[in-house]
């Protein structure tokens, strides 16, 4: 199958030039095709005079290269990848650049615009594409023509208008595998001569991709329907009015992320090894799920003996993901909880055109945007042994056998009941992620036979937009375009919570006992530790943004044009936010009675903060930062030949910092990132010979990259650190056409990012630092991972002062730990496991503490980075490669329209290389994403005028598993990572109409 494959692209290579541009479509007249006409400069213009590196796809296209959705458009891309990430969220990056940043303050790295409007937070990249008049991708800073500022470069959808020419209609109807079925249609409707009215949709059902091996079901399947209205009216030649309200809805069974894969830890310390992303589980015992459950913490938190047989196990095993099997196969899983998503998006554009006179022509425009998102999953998809934590449960159901008083049967008899409504032999209830943060105990939950983990994604926001523009069409030499847009964007809100029977069982058990006075301090009334499910609501985040824009044109002789463009941004930011997790900011535990219907009902916030930076006792903490920025663009074109253009441009962009959320109090980091600034400098030809039977435009770059946004997870939570890096690279775009029946085209990028600077971050596989002379340790109070190093360089000396400082904590000599911990040694991972340190389980503050002074006695011992105050040991990422950013792309097609009577039978295959390229920004074996090459082919019969048509065609014809990107979680997650693919082998057969 590997040689019939490569044997075909071998052949589609060869009889291909190497570029690629979607210039041009093919007929059977003997003709060559029109070029296409982008508006990538705000006006109308031939793709091959546009000084600016931009890739069109007209409707013809998209049907012949089988570009259904955005997935689809980045593969025959130079230099553009495409994937889903974390938290529902997604990437189309262009030449290196894309939304490595994770978080709802966010900008786009890449401008998501339709009918020139920009979309924030839009899931039009869920939908598929439908009565398209047009599709531009711009690579390279936009700001000056655009009314959101994007570093990497502009999407640009164009839907079909209301032609005032004449009644048409079209219709097409598609099965395929997976019991796929989509049907498309549209209905332009002329209403006299100077109003029209279209109308167009599209719907698709399908089974799942994916195989839940747990019962048998098909997960990850498609449920959707989209609908756009559109109404034109020219009431003169000089004005024009469109009017477009499209909707989109989904409700099915759509994976977030398609696997998670781990490389198991045997030690329990990492959770996942470092030397590759592996096919198994994370041991379930690196969680803070199973470690705020076990007996080691519940020596720490004091705990009297008598209440040890409570904990569901030991941080030192069964690990409870034991047992568990990942199916090696992408497209099979074995998960107790089957994923749920919901998401629907409402988009009302209208813009009015005036010519002027005096040659000036002013548009304004509106867009209104309307966007709910709710999905579950499985978090773990993996199935935990429930007989490891079988014991515990029996002993809870007996303790909690009493009632009345303050006794600790009174505390623990609702815990258990709602825990194990049917007894410890029955069903276990887990809390659902609802936001009032009683969950379980409130009567919220989910029960199953299996111990069942699930989290929760959702976003409700709103945006609106006014954009002005107003632009010359003088005949001398110098023509201006000038514009204002106002941004509005309100998020309310955005959640993301995590959890797992285990953690409620922690927060129930745990504070029931606190609550009891069982020895320890007294809660009268108050039975359990409130938010048990990891809850982060950015309950409200504001985006209030303007820009200033404009470019002077000037032509210094017929052939030669300079533009020039300036841009002005303002966007101030304002976030409502907190997260929990048993507990406040500050550290204090957040009681609460059962029964009680809310967060705020159950604290009165008299004790509790989540805003450390403000006075006082705050529900949630409060940020407002405010960004502003000059950009612009300089460009100098000429014309060399009618048909020969040369440009080079020199551009800035930017995009706006924005707000981390609040952490959990474990680590902290900044409240606010850094904007991003990047100077882009570009050169590029554009050429058509042959009467138009060749079109090869090529494209060289280089990217000077300040404080790039990268996110990374710290203390259970996304945050953003800046970086500065460089990029070059080369696109070539052709057509071929040497007769008018054969169709050629081919892209190619080649493309190189670099970390420029000196950045020394903790690298979240290997808190250790990849150091020998070290102990990589997780903490038992919080599932966090921290480090130690020898300042002697070897190895013993750490070992033998954790050895020591876990001797300490177990005998009782540290203040405020019980003795009888039962901590062990260190020990060594497995041999090749990409991790040199040794590893330990331990307190860190409690390390951090004794290092100065019984580290000493070991020839001096380091707690983390102390430069950084970072908990582990941090690494320079400067000479590393950006995420996403293959090295090498290619993409070629060919077609041959054969005329069979007054009928034409076209078939195409098409194949695309994308390169190897890095997951994270650390880099290494363990973040490599492989190559993957995708082959599509289909056959097409056109009906006489081509009014009707049937279409044979398959998508990923070899069914390769391709990685678009990966996730890295949190430490006290384990560090699994998420993996997120493309759709396997579909095929079908389609059929339409139009006329």
């Amino acid at each position: 199958m590997m040689s019939v494959k490569i044997q075909l692209l071998v052949g589609v290579c060869a009889i291909a030039l190497p570029a690629a541009a979607h210039a041009q479509s093919a007929d059977t007249s003997g003709e060559i095709a029109d070029e296409i006409v982008v508006t990538a400069q705000r006006q109308s213009q031939s793709l091959q005079s546009v000084p600016i590196a931009v890739s069109a796809f007209n409707a013809d296209a998209l049907d012949k290269q089988q570009i259904k959705n955005t997935s689809d458009l980045q593969l025959s891309l130079p230099n553009v990848t495409f994937s889903k990430t974390n938290f529902t969220g997604s990437s189309f990056t262009i030449r290196g650049i894309g939304d490595l940043c994770t978080g709802s303050s966010c900008d786009q790295a890449t401008g998501i615009h339709i009918n020139d409007a920009p979309l924030l937070g839009s899931r039009i990249f869920e939908s598929e594409f439908f009565d398209m008049a047009q599709i531009e991708v711009l690579r390279g800073p936009q700001g000056t023509l655009f009314g959101r500022n994007a570093t990497s470069g502009v999407v640009n959808l164009k839907t079909a208008r209301p032609d005032l020419q004449g009644f048409h209609a079209a219709a097409e109807a598609e099965y395929g595998n997976y019991n796929g079925v989509k049907v498309k249609g549209m209905l332009n409707v002329p209403l006299g001569e100077t109003f029209g009215v279209r109308v167009a949709g599209f719907f698709l059902n399908r089974d799942g991709y994916t195989k839940n091996l747990f019962d048998n079901s098909r997960i990850d399947g498609r449920n959707m329907y989209g609908l756009r209205g559109s109404l034109r009216w020219e009431p003169s030649s000089d004005t024009t009015v469109n009017i477009m309200a499209q909707y989109f809805s989904e409700d099915d069974d759509r994976l977030r992320s398609q696997k998670q894969v781990c490389h198991t830890d045997p030690t329990g310390v990492a959770g996942c090894l470092a030397d590759s992303i592996g096919t198994g589980f994370q041991n379930g015992n690196a969680t803070v799920f199973q470690i705020l459950s076990s007996k080691e913490f519940y020596n720490i938190a004091g705990l009297p003996p008598a209440l040890q047989g409570l904990a569901l196990g030991s941080i030192y095993g069964p690990d409870p993901f034991g047992s568990a099997t990942n199916p090696i196969d992408p497209r099979v899983v074995r998960t107790d909880y089957n994923p749920t998503y919901s998401t629907n998006e409402l988009i009302i554009q209208g813009s009015v055109e005036q010519q002027l006179g005096g040659g000036l022509q002013l548009k304004l425009s509106g867009n209104y945007q309307k966007t709910n998102l709710e999905s579950t999953q499985s978090y773990n998809q993996a199935i935990q042994d429930r007989s490891v934590m079988q014991p515990a449960l029996n002993t809870l159901a007996a303790l909690a056998g009493g009632a009345g008083g303050t006794t600790l049967q009174s505390y623990l008899g609702p815990i258990s009941r709602a825990l194990m409504p049917d007894g410890p032999n029955g069903k276990l209830c887990t809390s659902l992620p609802e936001n009032t943060g009683t969950g379980v105990f409130s009567g919220h939950s989910v029960c199953g036979d299996t111990p069942i983990s699930l989290d929760r994604s959702n976003q409700h926001s709103t945006n609106w937009s006014v954009e002005g523009i107003l632009s010359s069409k003088w005949d001398g030499k110098f023509n201006v375009m000038v514009g204002g847009i106002y941004d509005r964007y309100k998020l309310t809100p955005q959640d993301y919570f995590a959890n797992s029977f285990a953690l409620d069982y922690a927060s129930g058990v745990l504070g029931g006992i606190f609550s009891s006075g069982a020895g320890l301090p007294v809660k009268p009334g108050q039975s359990y530790f409130l938010a048990s499910p990891y809850y982060r609501s950015n309950q409200e985040l504001r985006l209030s943004s303007y820009g200033i824009f404009g470019e002077a044109y000037y032509d210094v002789s017929d052939d030669v044009k300079l533009t020039v463009g300036l841009r002005y941004n303002h966007d101030k930011k304002d976030a409502h936010a907190r997260t929990t997790l048993l507990n406040d900011t500050a550290g204090n535990f957040l009681f609460t009675a059962t029964g009680a219907n809310s967060i705020t009902e159950s604290l009165g916030y008299s004790n509790v903060d989540f805003d450390p930076n403000a006075p006082g006792n705050q529900e949630f903490s409060d940020i407002s930062t405010t960004f502003r920025a000059l950009t612009g663009r300089a460009v100098i074109d000429w014309k060399v030949a009618p048909n020969h253009l040369l440009y080079a441009s020199y551009s800035r962009g930017y995009k706006s910092g924005g707000i981390n959320p609040p952490l959990s109090p474990i680590f902290s980091v900044p409240n606010s990132f850094k904007p991003e600034f990047v100077n882009a400098f570009e050169i590029g030809s554009k050429n058509t010979f042959a009467n138009g039977k060749l079109t090869l435009n090529l494209t060289g770059f280089y990217y000077q990259y300040k404080d790039l946004q990268l996110s990374r997870i710290v203390a259970r939570t996304s945050v953003n650190d800046n970086v500065s890096a460089n990029i070059y690279g080369l696109e070539a775009e052709a057509v071929v056409r040497p007769m008018p029946a054969l169709t050629m085209n081919l892209t190619a990028s080649y493309l190189h990012t670099k970390v420029s600077e000196d950045k020394f971050l903790g690298n979240p596989r290997d808190f250790a630092g990849g150091q020998t002379a070290a102990v990589l340790i997780k903490d038992v109070g919080n599932a966090a991972n921290c480090a130690v190093s020898a300042n002697n360089g070897t190895q013993a000396s750490a070992v033998a002062f954790v050895n020591q400082a876990n001797a300490l904590i177990n005998n009782g000599s540290i203040p405020g730990v019980q003795a009888g911990t039962g901590l062990r040694d260190a020990t060594a991972f497995p041999a090749g496991s990409g991790i040199n340190a040794a590893g330990a389980y331990s307190v860190c503050d409690v390390l951090k503490a004794i290092a100065p002074t019984l580290g000493a006695g070991f020839g001096g011992i380091t707690f983390g980075t102390p430069s950084t105050g970072a908990p582990g040991i941090d690494v320079n990422i400067k000479g590393n490669k950006l995420p996403g950013a293959p090295t090498v792309k290619l993409s070629g097609g060919v077609q041959y329209a054969s005329q069979i009577g007054s009928s034409t039978l076209t078939p195409r295959v098409d194949v695309i290389y994308t390169g190897k390229s890095q997951g994270t920004i650390f880099n290494g074996a363990v973040n490599e994403l492989p190559s993957y090459t995708q082959v599509n082919a289909q056959i097409q019969f056109d009906g006489p005028d081509e009014k009707w048509f049937v279409r044979g065609w398959v998508q990923n014809l070899f069914n390769d598993d391709s990685i678009t990107g990966l996730y890295v979680t949190d430490q006290s997650s384990g560090n699994f990572s998420n993996i997120f693919t493309l759709e396997p082998r579909r095929y079908g057969l389609t059929a339409g109409f139009k006329f």
